[in-house]
């Protein structure tokens, strides 16, 4: 009963927390990451971790409301036991809130069966102050994180914000998909369209005066100018005609 009890309390305060999320933002996409430098928990010991650490790699920056709730462990556990699909990308995951070191390690060391995260793989960040939280604009007005998602690049910039209601859970897929999509624009200059996955088509980006030009150069091939009329070709101007096609699309 107690646990019914907790988990609609729960439920009331973060809606009301996503309900007066002030919306003045002031990080944006392409900007450099706030750095940060804070307490975590690494294998059941505190350490000292920074953003500087992390240069040269993706890191994903995942913020949650509170340690000891309902929703959280499911996705901390999920990341924690994913992350080796990560590192293979040559990225690495931290999780963050407002609750102290020691708060983590509790929750750490209390087992999975029994409402606690058990074994980690992932660091869980301090953010006991909460300036991590306001740099990163997901701070909420009673004091607590939003469920907020931030994908760094290797040079430090932001590529990926989301917010999320704090009744409902992230999708750690949809996080590592955004992961290989960013990467692969980085290596080939070419755009993933919506639900890109790993071998899947991209879109190759073209300078659309150069295609004007080539499309206009075709259809004069195509029409005679007089009368609109179907050209006779010979062979080889069908050969060029082809190729020409195949350098527009």
């Amino acid at each position: 009963m107690s646990s019914i009890f907790s988990s609609r309390l729960w439920s009331r305060c973060t809606a009301a927390a996503t309900r007066t999320f002030v919306q003045k933002r002031h990080l944006q996409i392409q900007q450099l990451a706030p750095s940060f430098s804070a307490t975590a928990v690494i294998d059941k010991k505190f350490s000292t971790i920074k953003l500087q650490d992390y240069k040269g790699k993706y890191l994903v920056l995942f913020f949650y409301p509170l340690d000891f709730t309902f929703v959280c462990p499911t996705e901390i556990i999920e990341f924690s036991d994913r992350v080796k699909e990560f590192k293979e990308l040559d990225c690495e995951v931290i999780g963050a809130s407002i609750d102290s070191h020691f708060s983590h390690l509790a929750w750490i060391e209390t087992p999975r069966e029994k409402g606690g995260l058990g074994e980690m793989n992932i660091p869980l960040l301090a953010d006991i102050t909460g300036k991590i939280s306001k740099d990163y604009d997901c701070m909420s007005d009673e004091g607590f994180t939003v469920r907020a998602t931030y994908i760094i690049d290797s040079k430090g910039k932001v590529r990926h914000i989301s917010l999320t209601d704090t009744s409902v859970g992230r999708s750690v897929d949809e996080v590592l998909r955004l992961v290989e999509a960013f990467q692969y624009t980085d290596h080939y200059g070419e755009v993933c369209p919506a639900g890109w996955k790993e071998g899947g088509k991209t879109v190759i980006l073209f300078n659309f005066k150069l295609f004007y030009f080539k499309r206009q150069s075709l259809l004069k091939l195509m029409f005679s100018v007089e009368n609109l009329n179907f050209v006779t070709f010979s062979l080889n101007q069908t050969f060029v005609i082809m190729k020409t096609i195949h350098a527009i699309f």
